[in-house]
């Protein structure tokens, strides 16, 4: 953690949810005038599209029980992450690229898509490095890039959600079948246990999403459930400091589970997001310019 280059981290699995999370910090930092250096979980694949495709195969031909998956650290590059957190947090720099998800995003660069660019160092004058992907707090034996960041956000679908949006999502604008997003789903599932569900243990805030209509069988439901058929659990690891009788005030049909336990309509996760953490950002950015 640095006062003087504070990271944030939003951390979650594949379909989770974390894009969203992400839009809403990026409309917080506009309106408040704050520069972020943003930091894609993806670019910290080891592998690209083609290489990760080669190594699936070799793992399926030899017949062994492959667990290699997106999630697991042999597909990662956890140790150049941690640097990239220790280095921003002691002096405001490090190392970042792009993954090219798709064409689209891949043309600018002439590249194609499901590619790294170049890594780069990461912009002079930013306020703070800002991070989204799968493992913002994961632990890995020496590894630990969860001490880092100043603020760790876990968005954290109940599973069934969690897998309809990801099958919803691969189907859709990736053009898989439901057949190859099990299988998927399958092979990850030691990687999931073992390196995603912990991450959530170390987080400060985790937003859940609760469906209130039937998600007994994902690989069926043919709709995600929308916000208003949904609540969202939101848990503090150390509920000091949270104002929850003005966060009960702002936020109608909210109501308290637990002494740390926010839960409010799915409708309104976003202004949730916007009520807890533009005061943090503040103080945040308030921590910095007493040092500058």
């Amino acid at each position: 953690m640095s006062e003087r280059h504070p990271i944030i981290a939003i951390t979650g699995s594949s379909g989770a949810g974390t894009s969203t999370v992400q839009r809403t910090f990026e409309h917080i930092f506009r309106r408040e005038g704050v520069t972020p250096a943003i930091v894609e979980g993806d670019s910290f694949h080891a592998f690209n599209r083609v290489e990760m495709r080669e190594k699936m195969a070799a793992c399926e031909t030899a017949g062994s029980d492959c667990k290699l998956s997106h999630f697991g650290p042999e597909a990662n590059l956890f140790s150049e992450l941690e640097n990239l957190f220790r280095t921003y947090g002691e002096c405001g720099e490090g190392k970042r690229r792009k993954y090219l998800h798709n064409a689209e995003e891949a043309a600018p660069y002439k590249q194609e898509p499901g590619t790294f660019t170049p890594w780069e160092d990461v912009p002079p004058g930013t306020d703070l490095l800002f991070y989204e992907g799968l493992h913002g707090a994961v632990v890995d034996g020496n590894v630990n890039v969860a001490k880092h960041p100043d603020l760790l956000v876990g968005v954290v679908p109940v599973v069934n959600l969690e897998w309809i949006q990801k099958l919803h999502r691969d189907k859709n604008t990736r053009g898989y079948s439901t057949e190859a997003v099990t299988d998927t789903i399958l092979r990850r599932m030691h990687d999931y246990v073992h390196y995603i569900v912990p991450q959530f243990g170390r987080t400060h805030v985790n937003f859940q999403r609760v469906p209130m209509v039937d998600t007994s069988n994902p690989f069926i439901t043919r709709d995600i459930p929308t916000a208003d058929e949904s609540m969202v659990v939101i848990r503090f690891a150390n509920p000091k400091g949270i104002d929850f009788p003005y966060l009960l005030g702002m936020i109608h049909d909210s109501f308290m589970s637990r002494a740390n336990t926010i839960v409010v309509p799915g409708g309104k996760m976003e202004l949730a997001m916007q009520l807890i953490f533009t005061p943090f950002v503040w103080r945040l950015m308030e921590q910095r310019r007493k040092l500058l």
